[in-house]
């Protein structure tokens, strides 16, 4: 309010002075006049973006609240035999450092405890086993990934604890393998980039079949 105040009254004045002064005088006042009503926007402009970064902020922490009430919900819903293998499966998660809430909405994603566009519809709820989830970490820690890598993984993917092992995700690394010649440190620094990856089952070759975040076409 003070900056569109302040503006407002240099242009005012520098009006009035303009009414004053020679016709060649008259050019520097409207450029400084000019000069004025772009300061004036600029203000607009910092003062737009700043309220549209809070809303942002504000809908993503929103978002996040709204995750962390469904998967506790979840696990609060659960029989305590239940209870007791998600507790395991979070066990299976501590060395990766995960606060228990962040176990929660990882193992909630991986297995349709919580709506991920991921799935679409094709998921449905399962108890996770602290075997399976023991395997899959096995497996990925055999691809050279570091505990600090796996963290990452699972942060930005944390459904990949619900891909079928052998069909999905040992079948496309030996396709990456074999087809692509990705293996190595290549595969480690492609699987922090795009992990996705090790879940993809479709691959319409252009012709869609509405799976588009499981298939190799996005590849």
């Amino acid at each position: 309010m003070l900056g569109n105040s302040m503006a407002s009254s240099l242009v005012n004045w520098e009006t009035m002075t303009c009414s004053y002064v020679s016709s060649s005088d008259k050019n520097a006042c409207g450029v400084r006049t000019q000069r004025q009503n772009s300061s004036s926007g600029a203000i607009q402009n910092v003062r737009t973006n700043v309220i549209g970064r809070r809303t942002r902020a504000s809908v993503s922490s929103s978002k996040k609240l709204e995750l962390h009430s469904t998967a506790q919900s979840q696990v609060m819903g659960l029989t305590d035999k239940e209870r007791e293998m998600w507790e395991a499966c979070r066990e299976a998660l501590s060395a990766f450092e995960f606060s228990i809430d962040e176990k929660d909405k990882i193992l909630a994603k991986a297995f349709g405890y919580v709506g991920s566009p991921y799935w679409s519809e094709e998921r449905p709820k399962v108890v996770p086993r602290h075997e399976t989830v023991k395997e899959k970490l096995n497996f990925l820690q055999s691809l050279g990934l570091s505990a600090a890598d796996l963290h990452k993984i699972l942060k930005k993917f944390p459904e990949v604890l619900g891909c079928n092992l052998d069909e999905e995700m040992k079948n496309n690394v030996q396709i990456l393998e074999k087809d692509w010649g990705i293996e190595g440190k290549t595969l480690r620094n492609l699987l922090l980039r795009n992990p996705k990856v090790l879940g993809y089952n479709v691959d319409c070759k252009g012709d869609c079949m509405a799976k588009c975040t499981r298939c190799w076409v996005r590849f």
